[in-house]
């Protein structure tokens, strides 16, 4: 189990990032905090492995606190996840040992391969023995890609009917966002379900997902039909 902080200023943009990780069992996130200063009094006590960091915090910005957690001589793994998409700003923070860096407005699919390469990454060097090979360094930091993954089966409660009744609707409306609260409606489940089947269906690569900051001045997450896929079951 890897644990995980999040310091994002935005409790909607928070809970969103939060339902993103713990999407996958080896993630656990400890807390939430809304700045950088917060954070690293939680540190001087608890370890994390993990930190998604937006740039753009009250009390320090994204560097301010990478010079905060080397001052204090820790050097957890970071994602930013930040709205700045200046290529200078990239390169240094990337340079400082961040991670991986998201610019928002991202889709789902994004976020889990950089939570992938961490992971994954973790895995093999604790059960590497001996020296590693130019080849596995260059597996090891770039993002994965399984072309040979087997496909995700239907989590418990979920059913092939109610899917594909999903997917019939989804594809009268092959170039449109919908949130889970939109499907739920026409559906007629309850919100809960359809994000479920939501998940399932982005897993498959059979939905893309974004979170729409324009929603009433509030984000949210939004679904649409693969142009890969189709919607072809």
């Amino acid at each position: 189990m890897y644990h995980v902080i999040i310091i994002e200023d935005d409790p909607m943009v928070a809970s969103i990032n939060k339902q993103y990780v713990e999407v996958t069992p080896l993630f656990k996130v400890d807390q939430v905090f809304k700045n950088g200063m917060e954070a690293l009094e939680y540190l001087k006590k608890t370890q994390a492995d993990l930190i998604i960091l937006d740039y753009y915090t009250p009390s320090m910005n994204g560097d301010a606190f990478i010079d905060a957690l080397h001052g204090m001589g820790l050097t957890p793994a970071i994602i930013m996840v930040t709205s700045a998409n200046d290529t200078d700003i990239v390169r240094a923070l990337l340079n400082r040992g961040v991670t991986d860096y998201l610019v928002k407005p991202f889709e789902y699919t994004r976020f889990k391969a950089a939570l992938d390469k961490f992971s994954e990454t973790r895995e093999y060097l604790k059960n590497a023995r001996g020296s590693l090979d130019q080849n596995a360094i260059d597996r090891l930091l770039s993002h994965p890609e399984h072309p040979g993954e087997a496909k995700p089966s239907l989590s418990k409660g979920l059913n092939e009917a109610t899917l594909n009744l999903l997917r019939d609707f989804l594809r009268l409306h092959p170039d449109e966002f919908f949130t889970s609260e939109q499907i739920a409606e026409q559906i007629h489940l309850s919100r809960i379900t359809i994000r479920r089947y939501m998940n399932y269906m982005v897993d498959t690569g059979e939905l893309v997902s974004t979170i729409d900051y324009k929603t009433g001045g509030r984000p949210s997450i939004k679904y649409r039909c693969s142009k890969i896929s189709a919607l072809h079951p």
